[in-house]
């Protein structure tokens, strides 16, 4: 089966459509195929997949097919998914927007590839602040800011993952029919994700290799790292992680990870798949890995480029055995698929819900809830530092936009103008400036709780 996807063009991560009668259109391979599409990152490219199914289907229902698609159509379809009659699920504005770039995109290069005469997506040209052009569409919603993201203060993260993830009970004590097969992976994860706002592909398809090497003592407070640029959204970039962060990671490592390890060894459950993975050779000191094929064919990449499936098929191999390459490993030892966290999460805020607390967490609120307290933190820092009163603060606006710029590298956003008004509107609505006006220099425990207090949109625990 691969050898002839390789001779037909498809790429690993390519979607396959087949229509209701079970047909499927050689021009959608070829779309897909197409550059533009194939250099979108693949949780872009995932997550683009079911929308095209979706509306091609309500096009087949109307009795068009994908091609047939005209603007008044989508019009419709717009109608439909926002404000629609009977519809038991409609979308918001960021959902939509979504939407909207996924079909632009498609029909876009099924226009430059000469299946279609027009695109149904219609834009229009928009002026720019700085001069310049963008082409906007038509239907582009203006309602595109999320308004059920949540936040989780420190206190509020530390009493979910105790509870959730570590089998505490909520008074604190030791939960003795916790079965706690899991906690040292799962607590260890999410510790490293709430420290270093990775998404959950970055830090969920994490090679061993790739840890930062933890240092002895406490002299270090954080440790910066590299997000390979196939497993980022956009490019790879630089983040930082707390040294508890990283401990955590390096005691799972260590601990739990070789455990589990040894025993696949002992169950030969490595030696069955020895078939269809890669066995990594070396990995370089200018970050080029080096891996030989079952077919005994070798493979030289830089780490960068390493996609989300090839990791999950990497292994080295020791004195001891066979080993996979990736940080995170299922009960049974395998690799871990980077959306199987999410799981991890539904059933930590389950077990949260049924002791009675009122905290969750996703992945993504965990890298919201990290930009939201170092954003908080550095202006809190920066006040004290400089010992500005409320009014003084309003005059050091610039100094304060480094403030953002930073959390927007640390976030991977491409725009400074995404971290503002999107991830972290309850700062931003508020003005800083409004919540640091105590007097006394309140400790950021207080800080968070009085956001939590007046925003509704962050989680905490008294």
């Amino acid at each position: 089966m691969a050898e002839r996807e390789r001779s037909l063009g498809i790429r690993p991560g390519q979607p396959i459509l087949l229509a209701p009668d079970g047909r499927v259109d050689p021009r959608l391979s070829a779309v897909f195929r197409h550059r533009d599409f194939a250099r979108k990152a693949e949780g872009t490219k995932e997550t683009y997949a079911p929308d095209y199914r979706l509306f091609f289907t309500y096009l087949w229902r109307r009795g068009l097919r994908w091609d047939e698609a005209t603007a008044n159509v989508l019009e419709d379809w717009e109608d439909w998914r926002l404000r629609g009659e009977g519809n038991p699920s409609p979308i918001g504005g960021a959902r939509w927007a979504r939407e909207l770039a996924a079909l632009g995109l498609f029909y876009k290069i099924a226009v430059g590839l000469g299946f279609m005469q027009a695109s149904p997506v219609l834009t229009h040209t928009v002026s720019t602040p700085d001069g310049g052009t963008v082409e906007v569409a038509d239907l582009a919603p203006r309602d595109v800011r999320s308004s059920h993201v949540k936040w989780l203060s420190p206190r509020g993260y530390r009493v979910w993952r105790d509870v959730g993830l570590g089998g505490m009970l909520p008074s604190g004590l030791e939960n003795e029919s916790w079965p706690g097969r899991n906690d040292g992976r799962d607590v260890a994860f999410a510790d490293f994700t709430y420290s270093s706002g990775l998404r959950r592909r970055e830090v969920g398809t994490l090679l061993v290799w790739e840890l930062p090497p933890l240092e002895s003592g406490m002299g270090r407070h954080h440790y910066s790292g590299w997000v390979g640029k196939a497993v980022a959204k956009r490019a790879g970039r630089f983040y930082y992680v707390s040294h508890a962060g990283l401990q955590q990671a390096e005691l799972y490592r260590l601990g739990t990870r070789d455990a589990v390890v040894r025993r696949a060894r002992r169950r030969g459950r490595y030696d069955r798949v020895a078939d269809r993975l890669l066995l990594l050779r070396e990995i370089t000191r200018d970050r080029r890995a080096r891996w030989t094929a079952a077919d005994g064919r070798t493979f030289e990449a830089q780490i960068d480029e390493l996609t989300a499936r090839q990791r999950m098929r990497m292994f080295t191999e020791s004195d001891e055995g066979l080993e996979p390459a990736m940080l995170w490993l299922t009960e049974a030892g395998m690799p871990m698929a980077y959306k199987s966290w999410t799981k991890v999460f539904e059933r930590a805020s389950e077990r949260c819900e049924r002791a009675g607390l009122k905290v969750y967490a996703t992945p993504k609120m965990l890298r919201h809830s990290m930009a939201l307290r170092v954003l908080v933190s550095l202006h809190h820092a920066l006040d004290q530092r400089l010992g500005l009163t409320p009014a003084q603060r309003r005059d050091y606006e610039d100094a304060y936009g480094t403030v953002w710029t930073m959390v927007k590298d640390l976030l991977g956003h491409r725009s400074e103008v995404t971290t503002r008004e999107i991830y972290l509107e309850p700062v931003r609505g508020l003005q800083i400036e409004s919540l640091l006006t105590d007097e006394d220099n309140p400790s950021n425990t207080e800080l968070f709780a009085n956001l939590a207090r007046r925003t509704g949109l962050i989680l905490d625990v008294a």
